[in-house]
Order: structure tokens, then C-alpha cells, then sequence
């Protein structure tokens, strides 16, 4: 179990799998009428609340200070509440699987940004693996969703925010992680203060009886808490051992999970265009996770 908990490459597939498993689930819930805002407070408060059980059964407790509180706002804002309420806004309107594919534009984004203020300088092969899977999702994008019913223009732009928001919210919990303080107490403080967010909005929009429908779908609500909680486990401590850029391409993953999932599972239909490209992910994926271990074994050595 160390083991893993130290490999970036372990950490990346368990964690991409996990919100890979997400977004099906979501689209189950959309479809039992529950509100976007409702499913990203369920995912948040289960999150927060499991992983905070976690955190006192190990005899630890949360420390508050001013730069804590800052970041627990910050990343709650821009990290789950914003991105979750985007997400199970467009799934019912593009599918599962190919919102999924929106998480894997994020780390075009997210090195774009890291370049900019000088934090990653990555090398050529990896450089070419995440063009390899930017290449496979902007095919995806293209097919516009199920083949069956492609979606309107306006939706795919609405879904194209989320890659901005993951990748801006990649780099502020990197620059702005406060010092010693470890994943499991960033991810309880950002996901309770993305969920007390959403519960405000949900009493001041659709009202408190919009967590009625959540009574239809009681496993999928548990099953959605149990993988939320331990993805966010892993998220964190994936941005601790591989950095913003490594961390953003678990949509390359989820991306593929989610596609099966949807298939599978509820039906959805795809063109081959769309295979292709998440094909075409994978192979980034593969390519840029050798890099990383390149890179960290010539950093080892010089």
C-alpha cells in the first residue's frame, strides 16, 4: 500500500477511475430529477464529511488558521463547487462519456499555465504525449456528443469551462498549499467549505425540497459518496507526488472510464471518431506517464 501511495502512476489510475465512475452516476441521478447543485453538494458534504471521520479516527484534528481558510474558500470555489455544478449541468446534455472527455483538455491548460509562471519545464517526449491526447480529445469534441443526438454548439462551449476551471484550480493548490498540512486535511476543509457554498445556493435558488429525489436513487447517492470520498483521498496526495501538470491528466482516465461506463451501462452510443480519439488519449497518457518517470529518475541520478 506505501508503494502506491508514493507512485504517481498508481495514484493516477486510481484516481481518474474513481471520477471516471462519477459522472455515469450523475447522469443516473440527472435523470431521477436530482438538481445539478443538490448531486454537487451530495459529492462534496460525502466527501468532506467521510473523509473528516477519517481524519479524527486517526487522533487528528482540523487546524484553522488565516491561510488554511483562504485556501479551503479558494479551492472549494473554483475546484469542486464551480467544475461539479458545470459537470452534472451538461451531462444530461452531452452524455457521460463525453463529458468525460472534457477533463482531458485540462492539461493543455494547466501547462500552459505552469510555462507561464515558470513552474514546469517539461520535456519533449513529454510534451508530445500530452499533444498525442489533446489531438485524441479535440476529436472527440468534434463528434459533438451521442451520435444519436448531437449536442448544440452552446452546451459543448459551456462544457469546454471545465478544462479552464480544473486547470486554474491545478495550479492555485499547488502555489498556495499551505505548509504542513497534509492531503486528507485540505481535502476535508475544500470540500466542506464547497459544500456549505452549494447548500446556500440550493436554499436560495431551487429551494431545500429539491433534495426530495435523492429518496429514487438511495445506492447510487451511496455509491457516489463512497467513490467521491476516496478519489479526493487520492487526488490530493497525486498532487503532492506528481505536480499540477502529472495531476491534470486524470481526465485522460476518467475520460475512458466514463466512455465504457456510458456504453455499458446506460446505452450510449458513439461514433467511431470518438473511439478513435480516446484512443488517441491513451496512447498521451502512456507516452507522458513514461516522461514523468524519466524525468524523476534523472533528477534522482543529477
Amino acid at each position: 500500500m506505501k508503494a502506491l501511495w508514493d507512485s504517481a502512476a498508481g495514484l493516477l489510475l486510481i484516481t481518474g477511475f474513481l471520477l471516471g465512475v462519477g459522472l455515469p452516476l450523475g447522469k443516473i441521478a440527472s435523470a431521477a430529477g436530482v438538481h445539478a447543485m443538490v448531486w454537487s453538494f451530495v459529492i462534496s458534504m460525502g466527501a468532506g464529511g467521510v473523509l473528516l471521520c477519517v481524519l479524527l479516527a486517526r487522533r487528528q484534528r482540523m487546524r484553522l488558521t488565516g491561510h488554511r481558510l483562504r485556501y479551503f474558500l479558494i479551492a472549494a470555489a473554483i475546484s469542486y463547487a464551480l467544475p461539479n455544478l458545470l459537470v452534472f449541468s451538461v451531462i444530461p446534455k452531452l452524455g457521460a462519456g463525453y463529458t468525460g472527455i472534457m477533463y482531458t483538455l485540462s492539461p493543455v491548460v494547466t501547462l500552459a499555465l505552469s510555462l507561464l509562471l515558470g513552474m514546469q519545464r517539461p520535456n519533449a517526449l513529454g510534451m508530445s504525449g500530452i499533444a498525442i491526447g489533446f489531438a485524441g480529445a479535440a476529436l472527440v469534441a468534434l463528434t459533438r456528443g451521442e451520435a444519436s443526438q448531437p449536442a448544440d454548439p452552446v452546451w459543448v462551449a459551456i462544457g469546454l469551462l471545465l478544462p479552464v476551471l480544473l486547470a486554474v484550480g491545478n495550479i492555485y493548490r499547488t502555489i498556495d498549499w499551505p505548509a504542513d498540512t497534509g492531503p486528507t486535511e485540505l481535502a476535508v476543509g475544500s470540500h466542506l467549505a464547497s459544500a456549505a457554498m452549494l447548500l446556500a445556493a440550493i436554499v436560495l435558488i431551487p429551494g431545500l425540497s429539491a433534495f426530495t429525489p435523492l429518496a429514487e436513487v438511495p445506492w447510487v447517492t451511496f455509491a457516489q459518496v463512497v467513490a467521491a470520498a476516496a478519489m479526493f483521498a487520492f487526488y490530493f496526495r497525486l498532487q503532492a507526488v506528481g505536480g499540477p501538470v502529472y495531476l491534470s491528466q486524470i481526465g485522460y482516465v476518467a475520460a475512458a472510464v466514463a466512455l465504457l461506463a456510458g456504453t455499458i451501462f446506460l446505452g450510449e452510443h458513439y461514433r467511431w471518431e470518438t473511439w478513435l480519439g480516446a484512443l488517441m488519449v491513451m496512447i498521451g497518457v502512456a507516452i507522458t506517464t513514461k516522461a514523468q518517470k524519466t524525468a524523476a529518475r534523472r533528477q534522482a541520478a543529477g
